[in-house]
């Protein structure tokens, strides 16, 4: 009889056994679980506040097809870029100035002027001015006159491989020797 007999665990504080234990283990995991809860209410609160929202303007854009551009110089005001094509190859040159960032304006010259630029003799048939502090840039964007610290940006140029248009990547900056030949 004496085997059969179960043996009462010890009294707890509160006075009870391994009922009270179990109730006390429910009311961690229900009182955790509404920690958890309130946390993730309060993370999306916050995170609600803060817009998904990029400010910047696209890096890349597209500016059409390689066909479609005019022979010279093509101005894309919005972006202000200056692309130019010669037959088969482009390249594209920022309009913002180095000094403050004014749009400078592609000058058309009367005649062309032979200039030395980094040693080298070279015709240039067109100037870029600034019309906020006077600098000027050479065709190719070298800066020559004014208060305007570097040359004129180039960006990258390449053909979009869905639809064949021109991409101009302004976050990308390449050399004045970069050409695009497509």
């Amino acid at each position: 009889m004496k085997l059969l007999q179960k043996k009462k665990s010890p009294p707890t504080a509160a006075g009870h056994g391994q009922p009270e234990t179990r109730r006390a283990f429910l009311q961690k995991l229900g009182l955790g679980s509404m920690l958890a809860g309130l946390a993730g209410f309060g993370w999306q609160s916050f995170r609600a506040l803060i817009p998904n929202v990029l400010y910047e303007p696209p890096q890349k854009l597209k500016i059409g097809l390689p066909a479609q551009l005019a022979e010279g110089v093509t101005f894309f005001e919005d972006e202000r870029l200056y692309v130019f094509k010669e037959g088969r190859t482009f390249y594209a040159i920022s309009a913002a100035c180095t000094h403050l960032g004014c749009t400078v304006k592609y000058t058309r010259l009367n005649q062309p002027k032979q200039v030395e630029i980094g040693g080298e003799k070279k015709t240039v048939p067109f100037e870029f001015h600034c019309p906020c502090h006077g600098s000027k840039f050479y065709a190719e964007g070298t800066n020559y006159a004014g208060p305007a610290p570097r040359p004129l940006q180039w960006y990258k140029l390449e053909v979009s491989p869905d639809d064949g248009q021109l991409v101009v990547d302004m976050g990308s900056e390449v050399g004045q020797n970069f050409r695009l030949t497509v």
